[in-house]
This record gives structure tokens, sequence and C-alpha cells, in this order.
């Protein structure tokens, strides 16, 4: 039987196109520039190793004993836009970290989706004429369902709580090469995908669970997100399955295992209930 202790993660970075350096600057990433750290994952692309105690250096997949884990939970920086894009089978959450003056995010469509319309426009290069935006500042949240057309806008930070799931239609990519080459397009597949919501159906998933309390950010039937801040010392209760603990802010311990801002640990199910010391916000996930 494994120890199970609060296990201090090394997230998988990735160096996309559109990626800044913040990450490195700020949230205790390696320096350069990094698009997005896994801060959990399990995932064929990327899996999170342990970095603390009996087993560290372990990835996390083999202490769980499992290559399938239920969600993933990213730090995003986008220094320019991303494309605009749509999940066909992941549901997600943002919670802006931060945000530059000025920064703004797609979320949805203007008007209800014309898939005659919405074509026409893609091939004329107007398609941006079709899309919310929408403004943003640091604490903002956007509950993401799938086939929701969407995309983060440059100048944000975000952390990402999805479906363990990457599978994106790359609808609009501003006309980017990568390589001397356009990054490839998935314009069929996203018509079958994108769908309109009204602000009730969106809430309606984000709270799906009912509970609607302070500091909760979603609790859907995938997950369940809040933002905790701590100034001395805090009491976790035991969570029926794992938590993950991500500091956005400050610093301080848990049970004695000490982060900073950028730190990620994974709290095994069956661990208990926990104390968090410090000044710090604190992501916090659970099934």
């Amino acid at each position: 039987m494994k120890k199970i202790y609060p296990l201090k993660l090394i997230s998988v970075n990735k160096d996309i196109i559109w990626g800044g350096t913040t990450l490195g600057e700020k949230y205790n990433k390696p320096a350069g520039k990094t698009a997005e750290a896994w801060e959990l994952a399990v995932h064929p692309e990327g899996i999170c190793r342990i970095e603390n105690g009996e087993y560290a250096g372990m990835l996390l997949s083999e202490y769980l004993g499992s290559e399938k884990f239920p969600i993933m939970i990213k730090l995003i920086d986008a220094r320019d836009s991303l494309s605009v894009q749509v999940h066909p089978i992941k549901t997600e959450m943002w919670y802006i970290v931060e945000a530059e003056p000025g920064a703004k995010l797609v979320y949805g469509l203007k008007d209800r989706f014309d898939g005659e319309k919405f074509r026409a426009a893609l091939d004329s290069g107007t398609v941006t004429d079709l899309l919310n935006y929408v403004p943003v500042k640091a604490g903002d949240v956007f509950f993401i369902p799938k086939g929701l057309v969407h995309a983060i806008g440059a100048g944000i930070l975000i952390a990402e709580i999805q479906e363990n799931s990457n599978v994106t239609y790359r609808v609009y990519d501003y006309g980017r090469l990568k390589d001397g080459v356009p990054r490839e397009l998935h314009v069929d597949q996203a018509m079958k995908t994108i769908r309109d919501f009204t602000e009730e159906e969106i809430e309606a998933q984000r709270f799906s669970r009912g509970r609607k309390e302070p500091g909760v950010l979603a609790d859907c039937r995938y997950f369940r997100t809040e933002i905790a801040g701590i100034d001395g010392s805090a009491d976790f209760s035991e969570a029926s399955g794992f938590v993950s603990v991500i500091c956005l802010e400050g610093q301080g311990d848990i049970d004695g295992e000490k982060f900073v801002k950028g730190d990620s640990y994974f709290i095994p199910a069956g661990y208990g209930g926990f104390t968090v010391n410090g000044v710090c916000r604190l992501l916090i996930t659970t099934e």
C-alpha cells in the first residue's frame, strides 16, 4: 500500500506559438517562454511527476496506478491571442489570474449560430465580426461548455480547469504561420460542434450540483473549484476524493509541506483533512 501525503507536482510545460514568459518570471516555472504549465495532468501528451517525499521522481500515473484521470488543470499565459476554437468532448472553466489593461477574450458569438453565414465569414476573413468579445479583469470566471466558441485574448493569464481531454477544433488562427506554414484548421469538424447557449443554460451547467457558495467558482458534474484566501491558518475537511491545491499568490505550507506562488499539490483520496498556514490565495479543485 502506498504512503499517502500531499504530493508536490512538477508541471508539464508547453512552448506554443502564442505563449509568454510570465510563468517563468512570476510562477516558479523554468525561465523562458512557457505557454502552458500543466499543473495536474495524467494525459498521453504529458504526465506530472512527483517532486517531494518518498515518491519523488515518480509519474503521478504510476502513483495512482492508472493512466486515466478525470480532470486536467493548466496555467496558461497568452502573450498573443489563442486561436478561435471549440471543443467537442470537453467542458472547461477559466479563472482570470492576471489581465493587462484592455485585455479581452472571445466568449461565444454575438448572434445565434448560422452555419452558412459563419463559413462565409471564415472564407472572407471577417469571422471576427461575428465573435462576442468580452473585456476581462483578474478574478473573472468563464464557464465553457462543450460546443461554445471561445478564445483567450492577448495579455491574459488564466487557470484552466477541464475535463481530461485535449481535443480542440481550431476554427480561425489569424493567418499565423508555424515553421513557415499556417497551422491546421478543423473547420468542418467545428461546424458540426458549435452550438448556442443562453446565460441561464451555462449557469445551470456551471452549478449543476446546486451549491453556489461564496468562493465557489464552479460546482459542475466534472469538478468543483473554489478560491480560498488565507491569512494565517485554515483547516480543510476531508474530501470524498482527491484535492488539487495550486498557489496563485503568496506562500505557505500544507501540513508542513511548503509552497510558493505557482506550486501545485495533489492530495490523494483518503488523506483526510489538512491545514494550510500562510498568507496566500489558493485554487482548490475536487471531483
